[in-house]
């Protein structure tokens, strides 16, 4: 699935060489020239990852990282280190910093896409294309289709999107803000009983397979997807 990308970087050529690679991929991307800039796009609307050059103006981007870690908003959110340093050292400071990945420039548009999938797959599953199936329950995020044996589900697009990330984090319990957050986006203001409205929905569409059983209700907490029927 097309990923939002917040690419931060302070040369015009470099930054415009990454949106048009990332946007060849199928992505969105935001573009900030400084981490001030950065911060501000992040608090109107959390990225799916950040692409963060070390050397910019003011605060670097290894601080930058460090701040994005410390917050409980944004500690979540995939973060590839850039720079021209290529030295051991270095590359640990990087990782300490809190970013999940290190490219060291100049990287190939292909090293570079090949990257951020492997981030992306290993932090945010739900914004990958990867086909996902659980206990015979499949879900394909490219085709837009969800299946059990031969019998194709429908399922509305925000059904859709709460089974997807709740297939990608399987056996975890999800509070219902964190399922607002996670599957309307962040910044957007509705009930938390809307949750409880699309699972409802969802059982329902899971209902003729016997799938709906593993969209489980954890009193008090949330809601989980898991195999267990203990």
């Amino acid at each position: 699935m097309p990923a939002t990308i917040l690419a931060v970087e302070d040369e015009p050529a470099i930054l415009e060489l990454i949106a048009v690679t990332l946007q060849r991929a199928g992505h969105d991307v935001l573009k900030a020239p400084d981490a001030e800039t950065a911060q501000r796009m992040v608090r109107e609307a959390l990225p799916d990852l950040i692409l963060v050059d070390w050397m910019l103006p003011g605060m670097s981007g290894v601080d930058l990282s460090r701040r994005l870690r410390s917050e409980e908003r944004t500690r979540q959110i995939p973060i590839i280190m850039l720079t021209a340093r290529g030295d051991e050292q270095s590359k640990v400071n990087g990782l300490e910093s809190g970013a999940d990945d290190y490219v060291t420039k100049p990287f190939s548009p292909r090293e570079l896409v090949a990257r951020i999938k492997a981030v992306l797959r290993r932090r945010s599953p739900q914004a990958t294309e990867d086909v996902v199936e659980i206990k015979g329950l499949r879900i394909d995020p490219a085709t837009h289709r969800v299946s059990a044996g031969g019998t194709i589900l429908n399922l509305g697009p925000t059904e859709f999107r709460l089974l997807h990330f709740l297939m990608t984090h399987p056996e975890r319990v999800h509070s219902r803000p964190q399922l607002l957050d996670q599957v309307w986006g962040d910044h957007v203001f509705v009930e938390e009983r809307t949750v409880d409205v699309h699972i409802r929905r969802l059982r329902s569409a899971l209902e003729s397979t016997g799938h709906e059983v593993l969209v489980q209700t954890v009193r008090g907490s949330g809601y989980r997807f898991s195999e267990d029927m203990s």
